[in-house]
């Protein structure tokens, strides 16, 4: 009876308290709980949210980065965001034909014939998981994949919609063949994770405190291997050539 008693004491100060705050003009404030855990949020809000952070992959950033503004907004969406990578792997890329055909099949056709060969392969760049990579630009979320994609052999920058490979070759054409070039590009895998950070609050005046909260996305980005260009030149994929002969 007494526990009783207690809880409708304290119901009875609660009512008298907010009675008293409407009756002199008073605010009354609604004490909410605060969520112990962060909101569940879909991979474009989280990514939405790093594009937004103050500080991306350990680069302040300003509003203008991510086209904000003062006023009209967007502001920032986060206080931290880093890309980690988890994983990095090389494979080969699907194998394509080069070049156009070289018969010998002259019906005199006594000796091989030695033909030049000019091919180019083009391979496009790959797009993440989360973001698609050709938008141009090499700031924002695309700089910190590129950032990322350089500590490895690659010098691609991630921006770049495709990269072509191509050479000059002499092939001897026996008799009776059709030669042509093929073309089998080496390319890169990196699997890491978007990082998300927004600092906890400690409150204030007719503001609930809120905890810290952190969101984790995995992302996956493939692209072509590359070899350095020579005497500054751009670089060309990384990959295997060779000439494939088939029956006239």
């Amino acid at each position: 009876m007494a526990r009783r008693s207690r809880k409708s004491k304290n119901r009875k100060v609660r009512i008298v308290a907010i009675g008293a705050a409407l009756a002199t003009g008073g605010v009354v404030v609604a004490l909410l709980p605060s969520a112990n855990a962060a909101e569940a949020k879909t991979p474009a809000q989280i990514m939405d949210l790093c594009k937004r952070a103050e500080v991306l992959n350990g680069k302040q950033q300003s509003i203008e980065d991510f086209g904000g503004h003062p006023i009209a907004g967007p502001s920032f969406g986060s206080d931290n965001c880093d890309f980690v990578e988890t994983k990095f792997e090389t494979f080969n890329g699907p194998t394509e034909k080069a070049s156009i055909d070289f018969p010998n099949c002259e019906p005199n056709a006594t000796e091989p014939a030695k033909v030049s060969i000019a091919w180019e392969s083009e391979v496009a760049q790959g797009k993440g998981k989360q973001i698609a990579i050709v938008q141009g630009g090499s700031g924002g979320l695309f700089g910190v994949l590129t950032g990322a994609w350089s500590v490895h052999k690659s010098s691609l920058d991630m921006t770049t919609n495709t990269v072509k490979a191509g050479s000059k070759d002499t092939v001897e054409v026996p008799v009776g063949k059709v030669v042509h070039m093929e073309f089998t590009p080496k390319l890169q895998r990196m699997t890491g994770e978007w990082r998300v950070r927004i600092d906890a609050n400690p409150g204030s005046f007719a503001v609930n405190p809120s905890p810290e909260q952190n969101f984790v996305l995995e992302d996956v980005v493939e692209g072509p291997s590359m070899l350095a260009g020579a005497a500054g030149a751009p670089g060309v994929v990384d990959g295997v050539a060779k000439p494939v002969f088939e029956d006239c």
